[in-house]
């Protein structure tokens, strides 16, 4: 960012939908069409996430207190928004679905914060 002499680092963040784990436990019915015959009463159970919205919202919670274990603050602005004070430099972290910019004046502190 030009206006604050900010070095920018962008990132790719992995989703866990497929790896992720929940809070909570999944059991859905089987699909018309793919009933088994003498299993018809039977359910899937999942121990890993099916959908976005469910990883998001228990990914958001996992991220947020790992960012607040590492001394980020949360924007009051945007909940998206970290930032992190050390001495007179300030380091930004942006998440947005799976991109992420860390932005701060000192590439260091953006090693650091990737650590």
């Amino acid at each position: 960012m030009v206006q604050g002499d900010l070095e920018l680092e962008q990132l790719d963040v992995k989703n866990n939908i497929l790896h992720g784990e929940l809070e909570e436990r999944i059991c859905m019915k089987q699909l018309e069409g793919f009933v088994q015959e003498r299993q018809e009463n039977m359910v899937s159970s999942q121990e890993v996430p099916l959908w976005a919205e469910a990883v998001s919202q228990d990914e958001y919670k996992q991220f947020d207190s790992f960012m607040a274990n590492a001394n980020y603050t949360q924007c009051e602005y945007g909940n998206c928004v970290y930032i992190k004070q050390c001495n007179d430099d300030l380091t930004y972290l942006l998440l947005y679905v799976d991109d992420m910019l860390i932005a701060a004046r000192n590439m260091t502190h953006i090693q650091k914060c990737k650590a």
